[in-house]
């Protein structure tokens, strides 16, 4: 598929792919694939394999935390983990102000501006991973090394 025939947020998100140097296609999923268990079942692959983009808000400011599909975000230790004050999930609303995508489609980037980023570790256990491509419909592969450079964000344990 072509840039053209994706959605205009998917298509910012393949504007950014390309940017960086990334050359994963963006795939449009027959049906939504807003959970790391739907998208994992529709791709055919693990769903520790699914890079969830979950927004948060922390010490005043929007984080986003690209987790395994195979984890819940322990928000405690992982504020502890990084020296923060306290980490709580974002609003729908501040997910959408902040990244221009609506839960259930966050990419790892094609946002307005870049987010402080925490990538986790166990990602690294996959040869490809899948993102989010901006809309609950897609998705596209990348590495982990992709996605800590896309992002620029800070690796950690995620759990």
């Amino acid at each position: 598929m072509t840039s053209e025939h994706l959605s205009p947020r998917s298509r910012l998100v393949h504007d950014a792919l390309r940017a960086a140097g990334i050359a994963g296609e963006i795939v449009v999923l027959p049906d939504a694939a807003s959970t790391a268990a739907l998208a994992a079942a529709a791709l055919g692959v693990e769903v520790g394999a699914i890079a969830n983009s979950l927004v948060f808000w922390s010490d005043g400011g929007p984080l986003l935390v690209m987790t395994s599909g195979a984890h819940r975000v322990d928000t405690a230790a992982l504020a502890a983990r990084l020296g923060r004050s306290s980490i709580v999930r974002a609003t729908p609303e501040q997910v959408r102000e902040v990244t221009g995508q609506a839960i259930g489609g966050v990419a790892p980037t094609g946002h307005p501006a870049p987010l402080p980023t925490v990538v986790d570790e166990a990602l690294a256990a996959f040869n490809e991973i899948w993102a989010a491509g901006g809309t609950p419909r897609t998705v596209f592969p990348l590495t982990y090394d992709e996605l800590v450079a896309l992002t620029g964000g800070t690796v950690a344990k995620v759990d």
